[in-house]
């Protein structure tokens, strides 16, 4: 988890050097980004905070070792139905909610009730029909 939290810590440093900087060209007259721009760093840090709370307590991962081999991450990855069709219509039901939220409202409630259909077709598709376990 190494190079997380040292990616995680150069983001907070990043951002703190960025906020200060701003503060200084704005001469701290403006301060909704400054205080943004610290608090993005506050993020940063608690993420590696957290990510460096986790490894000490966790054995070293394969992807750590840098003398490990490919074949000590592998493993079960999970059982993914092949073909599956419901991503794309679930994705129309994205793309006719974000386009109610910009046209008219009414296509808000016709493409979350079509999400909720896609949802549920996905969810069940490996009980039913070709692919069923």
């Amino acid at each position: 988890m190494k190079p997380e939290i040292q990616m995680f810590n150069i983001i907070a440093g990043f951002f703190l050097v960025v906020g200060v900087i701003y503060g200084v060209v704005t001469d701290w007259t403006e301060w909704v980004g400054v205080i943004a721009l610290i608090l993005c760093a506050g993020l940063g840090a608690m993420i590696g905070f957290y990510l460096w709370m986790v490894a000490r307590k966790l054995p070293l991962r394969p992807e750590d070792d840098l003398d490990g081999e490919i074949e000590q991450q592998a493993g079960y990855y999970g059982a993914f139905t092949p073909y599956s069709w419901w991503p794309l219509w679930l994705g129309i039901a994205s793309a006719l909610i974000f386009l109610g939220t910009a046209v008219a409202w009414w296509i808000i409630a016709f493409g979350a009730l079509f999400g909720v259909f896609a949802v549920v077709g996905w969810v069940y598709e490996s009980f039913h029909g070709e692919h069923a376990r």
